[in-house]
């Protein structure tokens, strides 16, 4: 485990609800986590009672909300406990969370997330090769003599722009609403203000964005800011949501 990595946020899952009113399995889980943490800290945990082969997990979903807002990993016990399914290790991977296994302590950093894409690269097997199948049939049908599509007027740097704004725009998106709990809860102690919310996120050791420290202002203005433009989007009808 990285020493410079302290803190960590713990998911557990059992299957059934006796499972987890009992505390059976539950028990053996924290001990693993705890084992492998050593000197490391779990500030938040959440618990699932939940079967394996479903992927709408709320609390995982609150778990790993709560890793992105303090920027710390996942821990889980074993890799499944989290999942036996390829396409949603897909999902965790697109999360933006760096996920842990205490079963598999050598999955950490950089070879971690390799190892992890390769037990989600089946998933993109198939869509790999409906891939080449649709370019081998777009050179046959270029060879026919068939126009296919035309200059739009958009360079290729134009398009890498416009691109890694959208990626940057939904970053800032996710983080907002991440977020949006716990400006909701500071709100109902009566911390309003821009200011008062910056020193308050500050307080509680939320790094920014940009992982610094300390919040001002302005960036809690900018966060909800996001939030806002993300829920006045138009619906399928053209109505704000």
């Amino acid at each position: 485990m990285s020493p410079l990595i302290d803190r960590f946020v713990a998911y557990y899952r059992v299957s059934t609800a006796k499972q987890g009113a009992s505390g059976l399995g539950l028990a053996a889980q924290r001990s693993a986590v705890e084992a492998y943490l050593k000197q490391g800290r779990v500030i938040a945990e959440f618990t699932e009672v939940e079967s394996g082969r479903r992927t709408d997990r709320r609390a995982l979903e609150q778990a790993l909300a709560a890793a992105r807002i303090h920027r710390v990993p996942l821990v889980v016990a074993k890799v499944d406990r989290l999942t036996r399914s390829v396409g949603f290790l897909s999902r965790l991977l697109e999360s933006g969370v760096e996920v842990r296994f205490a079963d598999l302590p050598a999955i950490e950093g950089p070879t971690g997330r390799f190892m992890l894409q390769q037990m989600a690269a089946v998933a993109e097997l198939e869509a790999g090769l409906i891939s080449t199948r649709t370019k081998a049939a777009l050179i046959a049908a270029k060879k026919r003599g068939v126009r296919l599509g035309g200059h739009r007027g958009t360079s290729i740097s134009q398009s890498a722009q416009a691109a890694s704004r959208l990626v940057r725009s939904r970053r800032a998106t996710q983080r907002a609403n991440d977020l949006l709990p716990v400006i909701e809860e500071l709100r109902r102690q009566g911390i309003t203000s821009a200011e008062g919310l910056a020193r308050a996120l500050t307080a509680r050791g939320i790094p920014t964005s940009r992982g610094r420290a300390k919040w001002s202002g302005v960036q809690v203005g900018r966060m909800l800011h996001h939030h806002r433009q993300d829920t006045c989007k138009p619906d399928l009808n053209g109505r704000g949501t």
